[in-house]
């Protein structure tokens, strides 16, 4: 279920932040009492996978979450952009798939973040590593969001 804001969100339980992309879903994961969150490898879909939602949800079980976080890309003045809409649409079909609870967070600056978090790497593990730390600092910031919800 889509939820319009952290109100209703679980208090308690590991959450999985999600870094959505067409090609490259970052991924990053609490522990159960939030106080730590850590990235994990970034789901790579071959080109023309369709199964994008599916591929979450059997993920957010292996982890067993209690909710998940999708970052949503808007641009500066809060409009809505054509990722966006692609994430609404993976945020639909995740929500068919799932009954966990799925909250969006606003992602700016996310991949800037987590560029500077990783400080000086190779192109190549940036490449790799990036996705998932954003899906880190977004996961970090929803639950600053939460706890003051």
């Amino acid at each position: 279920m889509i939820l319009p804001d952290f109100k209703a969100f679980p208090r308690v339980g590991r959450i999985l932040g999600i870094d959505w992309g067409l090609r490259r879903i970052g991924v990053a994961v609490s522990d159960p009492m939030r106080d730590f969150v850590f990235a994990r490898d970034a789901i790579v879909m071959p080109r023309g996978a369709v199964n994008h939602a599916q591929m979450v949800a059997e993920l957010a079980h292996a982890e067993g979450v209690a909710g998940i976080v999708v970052g949503m890309p808007l641009y500066n003045d809060g409009a809505v952009s054509d990722t966006s809409r692609q994430v609404v649409a993976f945020l639909d079909d995740l929500s068919r798939v799932t009954d966990l609870p799925i909250c969006t967070i606003e992602e700016n600056l996310t991949s800037a973040t987590a560029q500077e978090n990783m400080g000086r790497v190779r192109v190549n593990d940036l490449k790799q590593k990036l996705d998932s730390e954003s899906a880190k600092v977004i996961l970090e910031n929803a639950i600053s969001m939460i706890k003051r919800a």
